[in-house]
This record gives structure tokens, C-alpha cells and sequence, in this order.
């Protein structure tokens, strides 16, 4: 009867030391995903041969392959866009782009905006001494009122989407 008391027991302890060690290694996966990262995984396109071996193009060693995933391609083409290969403006671009550059362009507009943004800023710092200059505060005078613009253009008869209520 004392014998079969210690092999219960045994037994017991041998379960409760499996049961200890299968937590303790389950503890140690951390949450973690096993298997590899979908997010890692970029997308190729299909393979494809040409009718004729003279077709393929010249290796281009550090270039692209045909291949490789372009996602600014793919975006211009999700949006409607054509890109050209030559990477300039496609023909179907062409108004808009004269249109938008009608009153000529400033190669040189990052540098002049980037001057007179220190020259507001230098102002409004001498206007407070004491304080350092905000963001909103040296910029308070030329923020918008999105609410005051949606009536502005809804009276001008341009459609607007619907904006949130007013706070």
C-alpha cells in the first residue's frame, strides 16, 4: 500500500515538473510570430521571356531589373497616371504642367522660402524677448480659418465636401 503511495506521488511530480517545463518554454516565444514576416516579402513581377533572345535588355550592373517592384510606378498608375521611362513629364500631364508654370517657375524657391521663413522668425523672436518664439504664435497670422474658407467657396457656388461640425 506504501509502495503505491510513492509512485502516486512520483508520478505527480513528474507531471507537475512536464506541465513546469512546458510553461517555462512556452514563455519563452514572447509573443512572437513564428514563420516569416508577410511585411518582408516584396512582391516581383512575373518573369517574362521575350520572342527573341536579341530582345532582352543590356545587364545594367547597380540598375534596376525589370522585375524589381517600382511602387512610385505602380502609385501613378493606381492614381491614373502615366510614367514615362524617361522619367519626364507624360504627354497627357502636359496642360496641367503649363498651366501650373504659366507665371514662370523659381529654380531657386526652396532657398527664398527658406529666407524669409528665418527672416519672420528672426522678427517675432526680437518681439519677445523674454520668450522664445512658438510655432503657432509666430505663425498665428497666416493660418486659415478652415470653416470661414468651406462658407467663402460654398458662396462662390464651388462644391465642397461636407467637413466636420464646428467645435
Amino acid at each position: 500500500m506504501a509502495r503505491t503511495g510513492r509512485l502516486r506521488g512520483q508520478r505527480m511530480r513528474r507531471a507537475v515538473f512536464a506541465a513546469m517545463l512546458l510553461l517555462g518554454v512556452a514563455a519563452c516565444n514572447r509573443g512572437g510570430k513564428v514563420g516569416p514576416d508577410e511585411f518582408s516579402v516584396l512582391p516581383t513581377r512575373p518573369l517574362e521571356l521575350p520572342d527573341s533572345l536579341a530582345a532582352l535588355p543590356a545587364p545594367t550592373p547597380g540598375g534596376i531589373n525589370l522585375t524589381d517592384p517600382n511602387p512610385t510606378g505602380d502609385a501613378i498608375a493606381a492614381l491614373g497616371g502615366v510614367q514615362t521611362a524617361a522619367g519626364g513629364i507624360p504627354a497627357g500631364d502636359a496642360a496641367l504642367v503649363a498651366q501650373a508654370s504659366r507665371n514662370g517657375t523659381d529654380p531657386a524657391i526652396r532657398l527664398t522660402l527658406a529666407q524669409e521663413d528665418a527672416r519672420l522668425r528672426g522678427r517675432a523672436q526680437r518681439g519677445e524677448a523674454q520668450n522664445r518664439a512658438r510655432y503657432l504664435r509666430v505663425y498665428a497670422g497666416q493660418a486659415l480659418d478652415a470653416y470661414a474658407e468651406l462658407l467663402r467657396f460654398r458662396n462662390l457656388g464651388v462644391q465642397v465636401p461636407s467637413a466636420p461640425p464646428a467645435e
